[in-house]
């Protein structure tokens, strides 16, 4: 029954600023990796940032600079500060995991919250 349950979307505009929220729950050993995708209309799902348990990063070349990934770890909660938001950066954010649930430790998976709609226009 892991889950995970985004948060922060909304509609903001060009140069400013939203930051998403993700927290996985349920029956979980250990959440290995946490990350965020986007999908805009017609456009595949593509990764946005992700974050190891060790704290290291990845970015899209698009959101570097821009973007920053985090997470807590103790709240297996993984975050993304959207910062000098532009119009090309509307789409539904996906936050993903990998994740060990307790009765499977050796065998995680990937999990998928439900979305959130980030509008960035004047």
């Amino acid at each position: 029954q892991v889950q995970l349950v985004e948060s922060g979307g909304g509609l903001v505009q060009p140069g400013g600023s939203l930051r998403l929220s993700c927290a996985a729950s349920g029956s979980i050993f250990a959440v290995y990796v946490m990350a965020w995708y986007r999908q805009a209309p017609g456009k595949q799902r593509e990764l946005v940032a992700n974050i190891i348990s060790g704290g290291s990063t990845n970015y899209a070349d698009s959101v570097k600079g821009r973007f920053t990934i985090s997470r807590d770890n103790a709240k297996n909660t993984v975050y993304l500060q959207m910062n000098s938001l532009k119009p090309e950066d509307t789409a539904v954010y996906y936050c993903n995991a990998y994740i060990a649930g307790r009765s499977t430790w050796h065998s995680p998976s990937d999990y998928w919250g439900q979305g959130t709609q980030v509008t960035v226009s004047s």
